[in-house]
C-alpha cells in the first residue's frame, strides 16, 4: 500500500479471543469534506462516522451487504448518515454541513456539542427479508464511545472503538483513522485486564497517525504480546457513491405522472441532488417529457 492510500486491516489475536480492525482514512474524509463543504467540527464528526462505518462494513460477508449508520440528534448538525459495503466503499453526509462551535474545554473540535443528545441506529441489510437493526441512545455524541456502547448493548460484543480526525490549519484533513478491538465470548480475564490497561494508556489515534503509525502498527502497539495475526488482504477504502443519472431518473419515475406533469408545467429543467455525494443531475424539458411518456406506456 502506498503511503497515501486509505485502507482497512483486519486481524485476530490471543488465539482468536480478540478480533481487530484498523483504518487510515485521510483521503476519503478529505473527499467528503470537499464534496459537502463541511465546517471543521462537521468534518470531524462525519469523518469519524465514515471511518467507523467503513470498518464495520468489512465485518459483513456478502458483496451486496449494506451497512447504514444513522444518527438523529438535537445538536446543530441535526443528523448524520453513513453507508458502507463489505469491500471498503463508504459514503455519507451531514444534514447541516456547516456548524461553528467554540472548541471543547480540552481545546478540541467539540463533536459532542455538535451532536448533543440523540439516537444511533445501525441497519444491516444482508439480503434477508428484514434488515437487522439496532438502536441506542448517544452516550457522548463523540461517535467512538457511541459505537462502543452500540456493540456492547445491541450486539453483546464488548468492544473498544477509537476514531479520530485531525485538521490542518487551512481546515483540510491532516489525519483520519481509527480502530475497533472486540472480545470474543470466551475471552480470559487476564487478557481482558491487560487489554483494558493498554487502552487506558494508548495515545489518541490522530497522535499515532501523525507519528507515522500504519493501521497494522496501531494494532500491534495495543496488542503487543498477544500474537496478532493479520488477514493477508487489506481492504482499500474509498469515498464512493453509486448514484447515477439512471438512478435519478428512477427517482423521478417513482414520483408518478401527476407530479411529473406539474414539474413539466413550468417548462423548466430540474436539478436533482444526491445527498450522499452532493452531485447534481440536470434533466431538461425533453428528458422530463420522455420520462413522463415512459410512465404512460
Amino acid at each position: 500500500m502506498g503511503p497515501n492510500r486509505d485502507y482497512i486491516v483486519r486481524g485476530t489475536a490471543a488465539m482468536g479471543q480478540i478480533r481487530c480492525f484498523a483504518i487510515t482514512s485521510r483521503n476519503l474524509v478529505e473527499e467528503a469534506r470537499k464534496r459537502h463543504q463541511t465546517s471543521p467540527v462537521i468534518t470531524a464528526a462525519l469523518g469519524r462516522l465514515l471511518s467507523g462505518g467503513a470498518m464495520m462494513g468489512t465485518m459483513m460477508k456478502g458483496e451486496k451487504d449494506i451497512l447504514t449508520i444513522q444518527i438523529q440528534c438535537n445538536g446543530p448538525v441535526k443528523g448524520l448518515t453513513v453507508t458502507a459495503d463489505a469491500i471498503g466503499h463508504v459514503k455519507g453526509y451531514a444534514i447541516n454541513p456547516v456548524v461553528s462551535l467554540p472548541a471543547s474545554p480540552a481545546g478540541k473540535l467539540d463533536v459532542g456539542k455538535a451532536l448533543d443528545l440523540g439516537v444511533l441506529t445501525v441497519i444491516r441489510d444482508i439480503g434477508l427479508k428484514e434488515p437487522y437493526s439496532g438502536q441506542v441512545q448517544l452516550v457522548s455524541g463523540e461517535i467512538a464511545e457511541d459505537l462502543t456502547y452500540y456493540f456492547a448493548t445491541s450486539e453483546q460484543t464488548p468492544s473498544s472503538v477509537a476514531l479520530g480526525v485531525l485538521m490542518n490549519k487551512n481546515n483540510t484533513v491532516a489525519q483520519a483513522g481509527g480502530y475497533i478491538i472486540q472480545l470474543m465470548p470466551d475471552t480470559g480475564e487476564e487478557v481482558i485486564q491487560t487489554l483494558e490497561e493498554r487502552l487506558t494508556h494508548i495515545e489518541p489515534v490522530t497522535t499515532l497517525l501523525s507519528h507515522g503509525y500504519t493501521p497494522e502498527q496501531m494494532l500491534e502497539k495495543i496488542l503487543d504480546g498477544f500474537d496478532v495475526a493479520f488477514s493477508p488482504d487489506t481492504v482499500p477504502a474509498f469515498f464512493s457513491c453509486n448514484c447515477s443519472k439512471q438512478r435519478m431518473e428512477r427517482a423521478l419515475i417513482s414520483l408518478g405522472s401527476s407530479e411529473l406533469e406539474s414539474i413539466l408545467a413550468d417548462q423548466e429543467p430540474v436539478e436533482i441532488n444526491c445527498h450522499f455525494c452532493n452531485t447534481n443531475y440536470s434533466f431538461d424539458v425533453d428528458e422530463l417529457t420522455k420520462i413522463k411518456n415512459k410512465l404512460k406506456s
